[in-house]
Order: structure tokens, then C-alpha cells, then sequence
């Protein structure tokens, strides 16, 4: 299938936080590869794709499956991008070559059906929590990569476990308006930016809330997770849907 083969849909997904240990949430992520996002022109994954990512040098079978499901959809005519999740923040060009995909900023803006639009992960918005934001900080700068990356792999892989596992611990310790993302600096971002809307993911959850930009009304669209369901967001030029799969129904596929 080539480019004028394809239907002028674009998708946006975030938040799967793929893992081995979660085989149905893969199932399910390739067979939206392989019939959703195979027919549209555009494939947005903001964030998060994996549950972690430990270095473009993992060559696991797991990792391996993802890249050559996303090259395949690629190589048909789909464009691929992707913007770092809190999650995947490691993720590097050598894998972004290997899958097809293109690397974006952490905030971009997009020009969609004469429509501006933000797009982010939505990590950065969470001003309230004050931990996390003091690690990101930290975590994105070039000595503590570096130092990261300079460990055996099978180090890394326990360093990410065990974050993962401190980190739910820490999330379930926290409130919800904490979790969540701050108005201000939402309004912050779309004023910066010039635009009238945002999506992005990070929170998990899902729906379409109206912001006050000076006085003008505009839209901030949050990406649904992939732990219970399939979750995307369709846009075309009649508009935009959140749309589901339940997981149940891809076992099989």
C-alpha cells in the first residue's frame, strides 16, 4: 500500500506501556498496526509506548517484534512519529531508524485539516508533582544518560524494574489533583504555542475538556491507556473520536 493508497485519517495513541509480561496489550498493538493505522496517512505516539526503555542496544525478541511491526506499517506508507514518554524517555535514533519512526520534540505543533495543533506527552504539565518533576529534570540531561547507558544492560533492566516498581508505589501514595495536570500551565502551553488545541497523554484519562485561552474557547484532548483496552484517537476532516477495542477481542488474532 503507498501514500495515495491511504485514506486521509491520522491516529494518535499513548500510554501502552508494552511489556513482555503483557502479551494481550502487544496482540492488540499490532493488530492495530497491521488494520486501523495501515490505512491511515499518519501515526502519532506520544509517549510512553513502552512499559520501560532501557537502551537502543536491547535485542530482545520483544523488542524486535515492535520494531518490525512499526517499519512494516512504515515501509507501507504510514508516517510514523514519536515524541518520548516519561517512560521511554531513553528511547534513542537507533531504534527510531529500526522502526520506522521519526523523533519529535517533547512539545510540538502540528498543522492538521487547517487546524494548529500542540501535541505532547503531557508529563510536563503535572506541575504539581513537584518529586517527579525534580527527576525528570534531572533524568534528561546528558551526564545522567550517559552515565545511565554506560551500564551492562542486564543492570539497566533491574535499575528499570525497580524504578517501575517505586514509582506505582510512589503513584498510589499521591492524589489525584496532584496526578493530574495543571490548568494554568495547560492554558501556559497553548498560549505559547498559538493554538487552540492539545493532546496528549501521560494522566490516563481519556476525554475532551474545554480551556479558556484569553477569552477564547479551546479544546485539550487526553489519550486514553492500553492496561484494559485498545485506546486511539481518530482525525480526519469530519473531526476527531476517541475510539476503544477491548483487549478480549485481539487474543486470538
Amino acid at each position: 500500500m503507498t501514500l495515495q493508497n491511504k485514506q486521509p485519517v491520522t491516529y494518535f495513541i499513548a500510554d501502552l506501556h508494552l511489556a513482555q509480561n503483557r502479551p494481550d496489550i502487544t496482540a492488540c498493538f499490532l493488530s492495530f498496526l497491521k488494520n486501523d493505522a495501515l490505512n491511515a496517512q499518519t501515526l502519532y505516539i506520544l509517549g510512553d509506548l513502552f512499559e520501560y526503555w532501557i537502551g537502543d542496544d536491547d535485542n530482545s525478541p520483544f523488542v524486535i517484534e515492535i520494531a518490525r511491526g512499526l517499519k512494516e506499517l512504515a515501509d507501507s506508507g504510514t508516517a510514523i512519529y514519536f515524541i518520548h514518554g516519561n517512560r521511554d524517555f531513553l528511547l534513542g535514533k537507533r531504534f527510531a531508524k529500526k522502526a520506522g519512526m521519526t523523533l519529535l520534540p517533547e512539545v510540538d505543533t502540528i498543522e492538521l485539516y487547517g487546524e494548529k495543533i500542540v501535541i505532547l506527552h503531557g508529563d510536563t504539565l503535572c506541575t504539581k508533582d513537584v518529586a517527579y518533576q525534580k527527576f525528570r529534570k534531572k533524568s534528561r540531561t546528558w551526564w545522567w544518560q550517559t552515565m545511565i547507558k554506560s551500564l551492562p544492560l542486564f543492570v539497566r533492566r533491574k535499575i528499570a524494574e525497580n524504578y517501575r516498581k517505586q514509582s506505582a508505589n510512589a503513584t498510589a501514595m499521591k492524589s489525584q489533583d496532584i496526578m493530574d495536570v495543571t490548568e494554568s500551565e495547560v492554558e501556559k502551553c497553548l498560549e505559547q504555542h498559538q493554538s487552540l488545541l492539545m493532546i496528549h497523554g501521560h494522566t490516563h484519562r481519556p476525554n475532551i475538556h474545554n480551556v479558556n485561552v484569553n477569552g477564547k474557547q479551546a479544546k485539550r484532548i487526553v489519550l486514553g491507556d492500553w492496561y484494559e483496552q485498545g485506546a486511539w484517537l481518530k482525525f480526519d476532516k469530519n473531526g476527531y473520536q476517541l475510539l476503544y477495542t477491548p483487549l478480549e477481542q485481539l487474543k486470538s488474532l
